[in-house]
């Protein structure tokens, strides 16, 4: 789908550096912007999160403009608000895109039951440590456009929204605990279709599909089961398979990467070394 949100800032002098759409209908998009004037309203949701710089970076409000901006500061702004922004001096930041019904679905999922309301407080210039974890930690620390990382980005940004959910909305419910892992014949299930699947581009979405769970029950159990977040044991196989591929195979190294899910062989070669502390072909040598 497309966001209003990101194809305004296309018509401006900000530079896109790199963008996604996961499967679970939200779009992430990293910024470069300058000497701009921007208005924003838009019929979605808006999680801007300031990466580098953004002092100079000003709001227009109702007694005039003010700024505060910075590294880690993060500004959300709910559908159908509207914003303007004077930007004097050079600065990145990434954009988190969602619709109110993916936000309500969402809602349902965790909670079993439906909000009377659900509307996003607005939020300008303000932090939030556990924000800045998750899109510090996650949504920075990897390659948008590798397959083998969209399951811990599609993971990191549901983990986002229902922060959003619980701290900047009415929804004041609490988390519902975990009473235990996924039952034997689903985890069978699961683990053998990521085993058939460690050359495509898995999502939490997708795996909780296969579960017929919300992707925040699914992730739960899932944990509770194997001791891994799922995004952490997919890449645990991944690292596995390219390991038997390397040694007992005479694959090439391309094909190799391709197969566990990297369309990068370099990717691939540092993730590879990191685990094992020997790049591929140190390896084959």
């Amino acid at each position: 789908m497309s966001y209003q949100a990101f194809e305004n800032l296309r018509q401006h002098r900000t530079r896109l550096q790199n963008t996604i759409q996961l499967g679970s209908g939200i779009q992430l998009a990293a910024w470069r912007n300058d000497f701009d004037c921007v208005t924003q309203r838009s019929d979605h949701h808006t999680l801007s999160l300031y990466v580098d710089a953004g002092f100079n970076t000003w709001h227009k409000t109702r007694t005039g403009w003010q700024n505060g901006g910075g590294p880690d500061r993060f500004c959300l702004m709910p559908e159908n608000s509207e914003s303007t922004w004077d930007i004097r001096s050079e600065f990145s930041f990434v954009h988190l895109y969602c619709t109110n019904v993916h936000l309500r679905q969402l809602a349902e999922q965790i909670w079993d039951k439906s909000p009377s309301a659900l509307s996003l407080d607005e939020r300008i210039f303000a932090e939030d440590e556990r924000i800045t974890q998750l899109y510090r930690h996650f949504l920075l620390s990897c390659d948008w456009q590798q397959p083998a990382n969209h399951l811990m980005l599609s993971s990191a940004s549901s983990l986002l929204m229902t922060h959003i959910l619980q701290h900047y909305s009415e929804v004041l419910w609490k988390l519902p605990a975990v009473r235990g892992g996924l039952a034997p014949a689903i985890l069978r299930n699961i683990v053998a279709f990521i085993e058939a699947n460690l050359a495509c581009s898995l999502t939490l979405a997708e795996l909780a599909l296969q579960a017929g769970l919300s992707e925040f029950h699914f992730a739960r159990m899932f944990k509770q089961s194997l001791k891994l977040a799922p995004h952490q044991y997919v890449m645990q196989r991944r690292m596995v398979r390219a390991d038997q591929l390397v040694r007992h195979t005479l694959q090439p190294l391309t094909e190799i990467a391709l197969a566990c899910g990297f369309n990068s062989s370099s990717h691939f070669s540092n993730r590879f070394k990191s685990v094992y502390g020997i790049t591929p072909s140190a390896l084959r040598r």
